[in-house]
């Protein structure tokens, strides 16, 4: 069985260049790769097109990126709880598409099956069909259009699991799956850190969200933050 442990993010992540594209796992600050993230930053990697949920916070999360101008182009799904991310976008520092999230996560499906291409009716005769193929297809006995959108072709995808195994086989606790098993299955190189890394073997197949195969480095993060996005909590009696 292939070994695909590496000891720490700045093994996993040394070949990312600059110009890379990379897919970001997470929702809000829930289930983002922390380690990897900082490690990022640590290099300095310029120019890089990231795929994800969302931009984080202004001091967290991919904010981070953003803070230290690293990213040149945002593809998310919502952006609002990052002031810096608006001041960028709104001076043209930075280059934003924003799709529909389920958009979003079927061109991760379709790239991690293999599928150059998907038909979906979201956004039809919204700008984000603006430039791009509709064709019309009858479905359930209904004509309608649909919108040619393109699977995602992303160098590496970057995720964080709770727990895996030497093999690159991962679980996600509760929320923190998100997209992060999609964008497992999309990166040319997918890059895992977990908080609990054990032996090939000792998890439970029924429980394994996404097979080892898909994987191809992982490492063992340290000193989660987990922060909360907006905390919001019932006043005390």
């Amino acid at each position: 069985m292939i070994n695909r442990v590496v000891p720490n993010a700045t093994e996993a992540l040394k070949d990312i260049k600059d110009g890379a594209t990379l897919l970001v796992g997470g929702f809000g600050l829930c289930g983002i790769p922390e380690n990897s993230i900082a490690e990022l930053v640590r290099m300095g990697v310029k120019n890089l097109t990231c795929i994800s949920n969302n931009a984080g916070v202004d001091d967290f999360g991919l904010g981070l990126l953003l803070q230290t101008r690293q990213v040149k182009k945002m593809i998310s799904s919502y952006v609002g709880e990052n002031d810096e991310f608006e001041r960028q976008m709104l001076s043209g520092e930075l280059e934003v598409e924003l799709i529909p999230q389920g958009t979003l996560a079927t061109r991760c499906l379709a790239a991690g099956y293999g599928m150059p291409v998907i038909y979906t009716p979201a956004g039809v005769g919204t700008e984000v069909a603006n430039g791009k193929e509709v064709r019309r297809f009858t479905f359930n006995g209904q004509e309608k259009d649909y919108l040619m959108e393109q699977a995602f072709d992303a160098d590496f995808a970057i995720v964080k699991a709770w727990k895996g195994d030497t093999a690159g086989n991962l679980i996600f606790r509760s929320t923190a799956r998100n997209f992060n098993p999609l964008m497992a299955m999309a990166g040319k190189i997918t890059i895992a850190e977990v908080e609990e890394l054990v032996p090939a073997g000792e998890l439970d197949p029924d429980f394994i969200h996404t097979p080892g195969i898909y994987v191809h480095r992982i490492f063992q993060g340290q000193n989660y933050e987990k922060r909360i996005e907006q905390r919001t909590v019932r006043p005390r009696a």
